[in-house]
């Protein structure tokens, strides 16, 4: 029996042991196992960040490239334009318009010299009397009618000049610059030395309202006369009864003679003399007082400030004209006739005209839909003399009219 136990007891711990040995294989396989997974793991891993490390190293040259072709294209040195982007000019807006203002009180003071005068005169002699005549492109029959009526020819001209009157046909220039228009209307002022072109207006039926700044600017730019008198092509006009109402007129600073009027605002679109501002005259849609068109009178001073108010003189249009001749010969006259301050101001801000060509308009009259509507709001703002004369109502009969509808 003692035999026995020993032998069971031998068994017992070889099973044991034989149990052991798999256990610690079965554990042995499955850490073999994890291991193997990891390794795969960071296989996966480093051949990412490696790729990933190769696509930036990639880029980078890629971008460095890119730069240094930037660098190269770049100018060694800013230019005015690049350091005024950068720097800015807050103030440049006020100082251009100061220099344009500057620059048109000198022009209207006689500083620059725009002041030859066409007719002829070389006496330095007060004229009475400047007459323009509106006409356009398709006038040239009314201009014949005219010249056979009232309007004296070319040697009776001279003559007329000589007793302070200056009569001339006024239009502007063609839309397209040197056409058969404009041309037409050369040869027949080498013909007949009696109109008035004005070379920065466009001759247009809805530029009309503007064709009186232009007019009474370049009349007065032309000639020294007491009155700037408009006339419509479509009146007849006794002349000499016109020259002896402006001399019982002589003296008369500030006046505004014609034939006074108001009336209904028409803001329907399509009717006759629609005013597309119509909203501006308030809820009684009525026109403040104001001269007729046919024939109005204004004395020097108001014309002056027409001339000095006329437009608005844009920086685009000054800059370009400083690629041309012209700009050059218009700095020379400056520096000869103007005041030295305005020559030197305006040199100190060319720089800036130069880089920012469109920003700056200055302030100017304001033109309504029709002429007589745009002179008479003119006035208003001024110390103005309304005469309400109705020998120029050429409308009505009556035998001390000086102007009848033709």
């Amino acid at each position: 029996m003692e035999s026995i136990l020993p032998t069971m007891s031998s068994f017992s711990s070889s099973s044991s042991s034989k149990s052991d040995r798999r256990s610690k294989s079965k554990s042995s396989q499955t850490s073999s196992k994890h291991s193997l997974v990891m390794a795969l793991i960071s296989c996966f891993a480093w051949l990412y960040v490696a790729g990933r490390l190769w696509q930036d190293a990639e880029n980078r040259v890629l971008l460095a490239t890119l730069l240094k072709k930037n660098s190269d294209q770049r100018p060694k040195m800013l230019t005015v334009e690049d350091k005024l982007m950068v720097l800015g000019c807050k103030d440049l807006e006020r100082r251009i318009v100061e220099v344009e203002m500057e620059l048109t009180v000198a022009k209207s003071q006689g500083y620059l010299k725009n002041q030859l005068k066409q007719s002829g005169i070389s006496s330095g002699k007060q004229l009475l009397a400047v007459i323009g005549i509106y006409t356009g492109f398709g006038g040239h029959l009314r201009r014949n009618m005219i010249r056979g009526s009232w309007v004296p020819n070319v040697d009776a001209l001279s003559e007329l000049e000589e007793r302070g009157v200056v009569v001339r046909f006024v239009i502007g220039r063609s839309p397209n610059r040197g056409d058969s228009l404009d041309r037409n209307i050369n040869e027949e002022n080498r013909a007949t030395k009696d109109f008035l072109i004005l070379e920065i207006h466009e001759e247009a039926q809805e530029e009309l309202p503007k064709k009186a700044k232009y007019f009474f600017s370049s009349a007065i730019q032309t000639w020294d006369a007491e009155f700037y008198v408009k006339v419509d092509d479509n009146i007849d006009v006794d002349l000499d009864g016109l020259i002896e109402l402006l001399q019982n007129r002589r003296g008369q600073d500030s006046s505004y003679i014609g034939c006074m009027k108001s009336g209904e605002v028409v803001s329907e679109e399509g009717r006759a003399w629609y005013e597309p501002e119509w909203w501006k005259f308030g809820d009684e849609k009525s026109y403040f007082r104001h001269a007729a068109g046919s024939v109005l009178v204004l004395s020097k001073n108001l014309a002056q400030y027409i001339n000095t108010n006329r437009t608005a003189v844009r920086v685009k249009r000054l800059a370009q004209d400083m690629n041309h001749k012209a700009f050059t010969i218009s700095l020379q006259t400056l520096s000869q006739h103007a005041p030295l301050q305005i020559f030197r101001t305006l040199f100190t801000n060319i720089w800036a005209i130069r880089v920012y060509p469109s920003y700056i308009t200055c302030a100017s009259l304001k033109s309504y839909a029709h002429e007589d509507i745009s002179i008479g709001s003119w006035m208003m703002g001024l110390q103005t003399n309304y005469t309400d004369d109705s020998r120029l109502c050429c409308s009505t009969s009556g035998q001390d009219k000086v102007c009848s509808l033709a």
